[in-house]
């Protein structure tokens, strides 16, 4: 596969929309749509930034800015993950929420961290800068941004079109699937602990 096609798909894979969106589900559920909008470009800003960021230093950032391991920054955010996944398990939805403020001005960077940055995402964006030229490496990621963005959008457009007539039967889907999704997202959690482990090892 073409280098360009290999990064772009392995960032949309990381971001999975549909899976980012019953995270979400309590914005999508509660902002209208030019709010939810504007909280997603925000968030898709400040997350390109981060990436742009890493593609252009690499792993340099960790061992010598940021004087971490790699495998340090592997393990910490598998647990930050884990820690979501058993909330979300356990509590729903409404754990998503509690972890964020009500306040739609700063819901920017508590969406783009942890939901979009991330260990994988970050290791992603060190990968593209590695195989990619800059520009191709900056298109990649402004492609996958704008690409989960716009899913994102169709998806709350669908919520929106049919919640009025079925909000009962969609509310149950919505908590069956989203605690389902958690064990997946703790199992991500819990391989990024032991991928660090090993690294450290």
């Amino acid at each position: 596969m073409d280098p360009f096609m290999k990064s772009l798909a392995l960032f949309l894979v990381l971001f999975n929309p549909f899976l980012m969106s019953i995270y979400l589900l309590d914005l999508i559920q509660d902002l209208d749509r030019r709010t939810f909008v504007q909280v997603l470009v925000r968030a898709s800003a400040i997350s390109g930034s981060v990436f742009l960021l890493f593609a252009w230093g690499g792993e340099a950032i960790f061992t010598n800015l940021l004087q971490v391991s790699f495998s340090a920054f592997l393990i910490f955010g598998g647990i930050v993950i884990l820690l979501i996944a058993l909330q979300m398990m356990f509590v729903g939805s409404q754990a998503i929420r509690n972890l964020r403020g009500g306040d739609p001005a700063h819901l920017s960077g508590s969406v783009a961290m942890p939901f979009m940055i991330g260990p994988g995402t970050i290791s992603a964006s060190v990968l593209a800068g590695k195989t990619l030229s800059m520009a191709q490496a900056a298109a990649v990621i402004v492609l996958a941004l704008s690409l989960t963005a716009l899913m994102l959008l169709v998806l709350k457009n669908a919520f929106d079109a049919v919640k009025a007539r079925h909000a009962g039967l969609l509310e149950r889907y919505i908590d069956i699937t989203g605690r389902a999704a958690a064990l997946l997202t703790g199992s991500i959690g819990v391989q990024m602990i032991l991928q660090g482990l090993h690294q450290r090892l």
